[in-house]
């Protein structure tokens, strides 16, 4: 493990270039208050970006760790036998059942520092999370090998980078392959056992094809040019008619493993200029078992038959949530109205509302939704920004709590976890300065500087490098002022590794647990979500490999 004074040392000589004062990286305070670095009237902030960092190495070059690996995913020897079993290298847990978990962190466990960083070209996509390298070189992909951080970089032409997730170190990249606007999806989608990159190919402001890579960065299919794209927009895969090869879904379209085209949706009405661009979502609404497309204004069978459309409902980005006492989900609508929320059959419960009042208007609401329990009250609420406001509503839509943030240029969702286990999750937002770390009531436990104009990318948790406690993944790019003033990946994590352990996975934009294995296998038959955690665009705790929900405060 990397020593803290030693740490500090190269963080305090690299940030004097960065334009801080005083060294600080970051600061954390759950009131609000500065502890040494310059401050806003928002709280505190961190006194500079961090363009180096440094890890505990060995003499043999191996990342060494003094206090041992929190997760041993290795061969036991003399295991207590009244002890639950330990995670292997293979999956253990199908997400049929999720247990309580029973781990805490001790008090005063918020100590966040920067693990490491990466300097590469600039990134507006949300980062991912998986196994793609054989780091043990045993000739096997698996949980025992380090996860993997995949990041799109670059302007008009994007590239991906496969990144270590311990180290930062780049294993390899796909260059100027890609639409660097489209977060892509990783999973398993020709059976294999390796987790394959899926993404889009085409100009900005022009028409799409998707494009998949097989684990070493080959491609191995393209499709015609289908999808119309203004800027933005998401991959996700699902195995929506559960015959055991997955569908990549993009934007109202629907491609076979194989880079068939299955179904293409009418083009969804409403526009408005520069903003023709979502990340469709699917679930199942009819209780039939097989999944269906949902694209808000619009909801299709897998195989192409309409199930409604909504003219008066405009475009936006969709998410699924339980938000009543049956066992049926809603359907979450953010778009430039406001929030709407539809029932699984369409109706329409709440259109064009805006709690915080802030004003309807061009990407003004236009968002991704986070659906998590806040509060530790056991019920989910969902948390959006609009322009001005960063907020978590409650199911009925009467406000929780709202901070300040600063997003006028994009459409940046953020997420959630409940990094000490007791409860209460912490709540993550990236505006175009700034990612902030609120705690209970919206309390700014934390602030990190990033600069970028935003689109729809978003800080995501997972266990980056499989030492058994959660890290905090960002980007960053340009803002308006055309500065980049932070790298273009920082990965954060506690000082001491005492956060608790989450899934070493997040595959895509539309991630909510059950739509993937830890090994970046599809489920053929994918849990309903929202009858288990219900939580979208949130990480989930893990005890001995398998998911496990936070014991509700007191």
């Amino acid at each position: 493990m990397t020593d803290k004074a030693t740490l500090g040392v190269v963080l305090l000589a690299v940030c004097t270039a960065c334009g801080g004062d005083d060294g600080n990286v970051f600061d954390s305070a759950a009131d609000g208050t500065s502890t040494g670095a310059k401050s806003d009237s928002r709280g505190t902030t961190a006194g500079a970006s961090v363009s180096e960092t440094t890890v505990g190495i060995d003499d043999t070059g191996t990342e060494s760790n003094d206090s041992g690996l929190k997760l041993d995913v290795a061969m036991q020897v003399d295991l207590d036998p009244f002890e639950p079993p330990r995670p292997t290298c293979t999956v253990v847990d199908d997400m049929d059942g999720v247990g309580e978990c029973g781990n805490q962190a001790p008090a005063g466990s918020f100590d966040p520092e920067v693990q490491w960083s990466w300097d590469g070209p600039p990134s507006i996509v949300t980062p991912l999370v998986a196994n793609l390298t054989d780091d043990d070189d045993n000739g096997v992909i698996d949980l025992c090998d380090i996860p993997d951080v995949v990041v799109v970089t670059g302007g008009l032409l994007g590239s991906i980078h496969v990144l270590d997730g311990a180290t930062g170190l780049e294993h390899f990249s796909i260059d100027d392959a890609v639409n660097a606007t489209v977060t892509p999806a990783l999973g398993d989608i020709d059976g294999d056992g390796e987790v394959e990159i899926i993404s889009a190919v085409g100009p900005v402001f022009g028409t799409l094809s998707f494009v998949a890579f097989d684990t070493d960065g080959s491609v191995l299919w393209t499709t015609d040019p289908i999808w119309e794209q203004d800027q933005g927009g998401a991959v996700a895969i699902a195995d929506m008619d559960n015959d055991g090869s997955p569908e990549i879904i993009g934007d109202g379209h629907i491609v076979a493993a194989d880079g068939t085209v299955l179904f293409s949706a009418p083009a969804q009405t409403g526009w408005f200029l520069a903003q023709r661009n979502t990340a469709s979502i699917v679930a199942d609404l009819d209780g039939d078992g097989d999944l269906e497309l949902i694209l808000g204004q619009a909801a299709y069978h897998h195989t192409g038959e309409v199930i409604w459309n909504l003219p008066e409902v405009l475009p936006g980005y969709p998410q699924i949530a339980n938000l009543d006492n049956d066992d049926d989900p809603e359907i979450i609508v953010n778009n430039d109205g406001g929030i709407t929320i539809l029932e699984h059959d369409g109706t329409i419960k709440n259109l064009n509302m805006r709690p915080t009042g802030d004003p309807a208007g061009l990407g003004a609401w236009f968002r991704p939704s986070t659906v998590h329990d806040f509060d530790g009250d056991n019920i989910s609420e969902f948390a959006v920004s609009s322009a001005a406001s960063y907020s978590v509503f409650e199911p009925n839509l009467i406000v929780n709590w709202s901070v300040p943030v600063n997003d006028g240029s994009g459409w940046a969702a953020g997420t959630a976890f409940d990094f000490l286990g007791d409860g209460i999750a912490e709540a993550m937002y990236a505006d175009e300065t700034t990612l902030f770390v609120f705690g209970d009531q919206g309390a700014i436990e934390l602030q990190v500087p990033r600069s970028s104009r935003t689109l729809i990318e978003y800080p995501v948790v997972a266990d980056v490098d499989n030492d058994g406690s959660a890290e905090i993944i960002i980007v960053s790019g340009p803002g308006y002022d055309e500065k980049q003033t932070a790298p273009t990946v920082q990965v954060i994590r506690d000082a001491e590794d005492r956060w608790i352990q989450a899934r070493r996975i997040w595959n895509q934009h539309t991630y909510h647990v059950t739509n993937v294995r830890e090994d970046g296998t599809i489920p053929a038959f994918e849990p309903k979500s929202w009858q288990l955690l219900n939580t979208y665009r949130t990480n989930a705790q893990i005890e001995n490999g398998s998911v496990c929900k936070p014991p509700p405060e007191g």
